[in-house]
């Protein structure tokens, strides 16, 4: 294998956010970037505006030539724009599509992603969201090489990032995004000097990341403990977030607490999880375990988003044993 020319022909494919501090940490570096590929244009929001995702519009500022192809599996128009850049690798970045056979024996160097976890823990679409849902103190960023397996192939390059007690996955999408831009770099330089020898994942240890649910965001209270359900709701930001029933309307949770155990729940004795207890202007409710939530912001479906103090005050009735769920 020749080493890499620096810099590097590239081409990169990315699509949201996560993806823009990479792109531009490799045009910092010096790496010719001849295409960037992203996802089509979608409609977002209520009003359904077409909108280009983040990437599209680095590439665009920074006069990159841009492509959105629908597909790229059996594209013969794609492939011969890919085939006739060249290009020393392909950089993968939450590109959203699976990397198809021919455009990963394409790059004599491969296609290199960056993966917002340390595999093969969290193989999957949702590794940031299901570590913080997890409860994990730490997660990371891996560069690896495609394959055709789904996040299988070999590790290049890792980092750890610590998991703050009340981070949400927003937060840690930021840091990851960060942080893993250099490591793409480093990567590059690596496989340039040979200093990066791909390791074999251990598929034995491989945990899987889905996609997420709208049912991801129901509050199991019978199921799970208050701290396992907080950690759901910081990993499920900005959606699916949080949500019960209470009275046959869905009930959002916006912001929650584990309560400590110095709090006095009034009548809090033989309390049934999904049962409600108030204590002053303050709401909470049972979980799995004798645990207990704190309810701080709640949005009842079709009513706009309150303090806890602010809903009891106009729901007197949900007061001492309601139940949620």
């Amino acid at each position: 294998m020749k080493p890499m020319a620096k810099p590097a022909k590239l081409v990169f494919c990315g699509t949201p956010s996560f993806a823009v501090p990479t792109l531009e940490a490799l045009l910092a570096a010096g790496h010719e970037i001849s295409l960037v590929v992203s996802q089509p244009d979608r409609p977002v929001g209520r009003r359904q505006e077409l909108t280009a995702p983040p990437v599209k519009l680095a590439g665009l500022a920074a006069g990159i030539a841009v492509t959105q192809p629908e597909k790229i599996r059996n594209n013969p128009e794609f492939r011969a724009q890919l085939e006739a850049i060249a290009p020393e690798a392909i950089v993968v970045v939450a590109y959203g599509r699976i990397i198809p056979p021919w455009m990963l024996t394409l790059p004599r160097f491969g296609c290199i992603n960056l993966h917002g976890s340390l595999l093969p823990k969290y193989r999957g679409a949702a590794p940031i969201q299901w570590a913080v849902a997890m409860g994990d103190a730490f997660t990371g960023n891996t560069t690896m090489l495609l394959e055709e397996g789904l996040d299988t192939g070999p590790i290049l390059l890792q980092q750890t990032v610590a998991i703050e007690p009340e981070q949400t996955a927003v937060e840690l999408f930021d840091v990851l995004a960060r942080a893993g831009a250099p490591l793409m770099v480093k990567t590059l330089v690596g496989l340039a000097d040979r200093t990066i020898v791909p390791e074999p994942q251990n598929h034995a240890f491989a945990t899987f990341a889905p996609l997420l649910d709208r049912e991801d965001g129901r509050m199991e209270f019978a199921k799970r403990t208050a701290m396992e359900i907080k950690n759901r709701w910081r990993g499920f930001q900005p959606w699916p977030g949080a949500f019960t029933v209470l009275d046959g309307k869905k009930l959002i949770v916006h912001r929650m607490d584990v309560t400590h155990a110095n709090v006095d729940i009034a009548d809090s004795g033989g309390a049934m999880p999904g049962e409600i207890r108030t204590e002053g202007q303050r709401l909470f409710v049972c979980c799995a375990e004798d645990t207990w939530l704190e309810l701080l912001e709640i949005q009842l479906e079709g009513r706009k988003r309150l303090s806890a103090a602010e809903f009891l005050r106009g729901n007197a009735a949900h007061g001492t044993h309601a139940r949620l769920g």
